[in-house]
């Protein structure tokens, strides 16, 4: 197998402490010990509806406040690091990230607010995982301690690399870390490899991996916005609303999105965008059976695919699976997720 395999994020054009009063609403911490840091409810696009924001060459000001929330960090292992359970953080730019009286209190010029951002997400991520059975009733899914790096790669592109499964985000236009989907499609890479060691050695199997991720992100910010309260005032299967804003002026502002209408005919052999005919099948699968019961059919089924799985292997592992969990209804709705997309086979 070669290394590294880098998952990247593609894009189709290609600190300062913050006020000491709270912003935005609150989340209460899980523990007294768990410190409170200010992060984006997703994204500020989603959190406000508003396409018309714009980066500004990072300033404080280009976002409103409305798009903040008060949140705990937790599972961190009280080092005063940004380092916990399931994710640790390291920063190319800038100083780490420390708290004052208790409180990571920064704002999106700061360099630290993306390392806020990248630890709450992250493990946001894997609590999201393990709140569907995964590493108790269903085989765990990457619950260690994942290493991210910001700005490693000082470029508009973020990706995961299985050298040292350690996962990079990019600079330039809206820093990749400020957008919870950046965050959560390229921790989909992480967690597709942790299931399957070396995972997205053929192209089909390449653009499941990038399909996967997408979807994770719209899950994982769906479900926080419900467990939190957060508003949502853009189309939930649109991908990295806020990102996308510095490369797209189509509006909205979409990176990609999980229910498009491409089907296998459509291939054209580059991962990203075959991707979004396995990402669609899956928001099909999530529409048609609700988010719990389809998340965890579709994270199960992805032990058993191969590095180098074809969408037809894939497609009939991911029914098997919906048959074993749960029964024929639920394998019928997965088989016609996959067959309304053309896929062989099923």
């Amino acid at each position: 197998m070669p290394h590294p395999i880098n998952r990247r994020l593609f894009r189709a054009s290609i600190g300062v402490l913050a006020a000491a009063a709270v912003l935005g609403p609150q989340i209460p911490a899980s523990a007294a010990q768990d410190p409170s840091a200010r992060v984006f409810m997703v994204n500020p696009v989603q959190a406000t509806g508003d396409q018309g924001l714009t980066d500004d060459k990072d300033a404080a000001t280009a976002v409103p406040a409305s798009a903040y929330a008060t949140a705990a960090l937790r599972n961190l292992d009280g080092s005063g690091s940004l380092s916990g359970a399931w994710v640790t953080v390291r920063s190319e730019t800038g100083s780490a990230a420390r708290p004052i009286d208790g409180a990571y209190v920064y704002d999106r010029h700061s360099d630290q607010f993306e390392q806020v951002m990248a630890y709450f997400w992250v493990n946001e991520s894997q609590e999201y995982l393990q709140s569907l059975g995964f590493g108790s009733e269903l085989p765990a899914a990457n619950a260690r301690q994942q290493p991210v790096r910001i700005n490693q790669w000082g470029a508009d592109n973020s990706f995961f690399t299985d050298k040292k499964a350690e996962i990079r985000f990019g600079k330039g236009g809206v820093d990749d870390a400020e957008d919870a989907e950046v965050i959560v499609h390229e921790y989909g890479h992480a967690v597709h490899n942790a299931q399957v060691p070396g995972f997205g050695t053929s192209e089909e199997a390449g653009s499941i991996g990038e399909a996967f991720g997408d979807y994770l992100a719209v899950s994982v910010g769906d479900h926080a916005d419900a467990k939190y309260g957060w508003p949502r005032d853009t189309d939930l299967a649109c991908v990295g609303d806020w990102d996308s804003v510095s490369y797209t002026s189509s509006l909205p502002h979409c990176l990609r999105r999980v229910d498009g209408d491409k089907t296998y005919a459509d291939k054209v052999g580059e991962v990203h965008a075959d991707g979004e005919i396995w990402s669609r099948a899956l928001f099909d699968i999530r529409t048609a059976l609700g988010a719990r019961t389809a998340d965890r059919i579709i994270v199960n089924a992805q032990f058993g695919f191969a590095p180098d799985t074809s969408f037809e292997d894939a497609a009939l592992k991911t029914i098997a699976t919906a048959q074993d969990m749960y029964g024929a209804h639920e394998a019928d709705a997965v088989r016609q997720a996959f067959a309304a997309r053309g896929i062989p086979g099923v």
